[in-house]
């Protein structure tokens, strides 16, 4: 399994480990801030979170009567752990199973990361079911059902082109039937039918809610890294047709600009749950604020 660090490293090389620096010169002057901010917009972490964030370190910085180089390091350090740490919203079930809605973009890594849910919580001891209820695509539930396989979990499925909230319903009531701890459910991602899509999203919600009206208990939306600022749009448009309570960060080993992480917490007030740092099944890593932000500017 790959690890935070070597997931962060492009990131880290491109951008933070040089921002870091700036803090070994003899005085931290306005030079040094102007090269900061350059380097966290850079790294994607976006002009509004950017501003909030030296300013802030610019006042402690006053406040605290800092003039070494390493003091102030360690203030902005502290400031990032401070956007990143963000309470977790879910809620818990008044009976099992657990349901989890997982939502976001075709091509970003939805439902491999859906699968890596899933991986994790067989390991843990957990008997899980994962729905297939992105029906316009044949292809996704070919690929959820392979990925079902191979972990050795069932997927309900219907055909394709099916009613997703009838696929869904059938998936509670059998997870009810066999006792399973969680239900998984992959959903489409058609972004451009925003209206059919989000109607189509709150429809499965309502599904969940008729089974338990606390349920879906979780709505993890998985954004691909990649997408940097566009990312904050998606999450936008899913947070309010559905309420999105925690995000999975995909493919953070493939971009050089995790300071969207600090963006998306900023903006979105929304906590990263999970941070996808490889291919592999097992390549998942629950994300710890204070960890995330030693690994980006070590």
């Amino acid at each position: 399994m790959k690890d935070i660090e070597q997931a962060l490293k492009p990131s880290r090389d491109s951008w933070f480990k040089r921002a870091m620096h700036l803090f070994d010169r003899p005085t931290v002057d306005e030079t040094v801030w102007a090269e900061l901010e350059e380097l966290l917009i850079s790294a994607d972490v976006g002009m509004s979170t950017t501003e909030k964030l030296l300013e802030q370190v610019r006042r402690r910085t006053k406040e605290e009567k800092l003039s070494q180089g390493s003091a102030v390091r360690e203030v902005l350090q502290q400031e990032m752990v401070k956007i990143l740490n963000i309470e977790i919203q879910a809620s818990a079930p008044s009976s099992l199973p657990r349901v989890v809605m997982a939502v976001g973009v075709n091509g970003g890594g939805k439902t491999t990361s859906i699968a890596k849910l899933a991986y994790r919580a067989k390991k843990e001891g957990k008997k899980v079911i994962l729905v297939a209820a992105d029906t316009f695509r044949a292809a996704a539930i070919g690929q959820l059902k392979k990925l079902g396989g191979e972990i050795g979990i069932d997927v309900v499925a219907h055909q394709p082109g099916g009613d997703a909230g009838a696929v869904v319903f059938d998936a509670l009531e059998a997870a009810r039937s066999r006792n399973v701890d969680e239900v998984i459910i992959d959903t489409a991602g058609r972004l451009h039918t925003k209206f059919n899509l989000m109607e189509e999203l709150k429809k499965i919600k309502r599904v969940a809610a008729k089974a338990d009206a606390t349920a879906p208990h979780e709505v993890i939306l998985v954004l691909d890294a990649a997408t940097g600022q566009n990312g904050l749009t998606q999450a936008r448009y899913f947070t309010e047709a559905v309420g999105v309570t925690g995000i999975f960060l995909a493919k953070l080993d493939g971009t050089a600009k995790g300071g969207i992480v600090l963006a998306i917490c900023d903006e979105l007030k929304i906590p990263i749950l999970f941070i996808g740092v490889g291919d592999e099944l097992e390549d998942v890593a629950p994300f710890d604020a204070e960890g995330f932000v030693k690994a980006l500017c070590s």
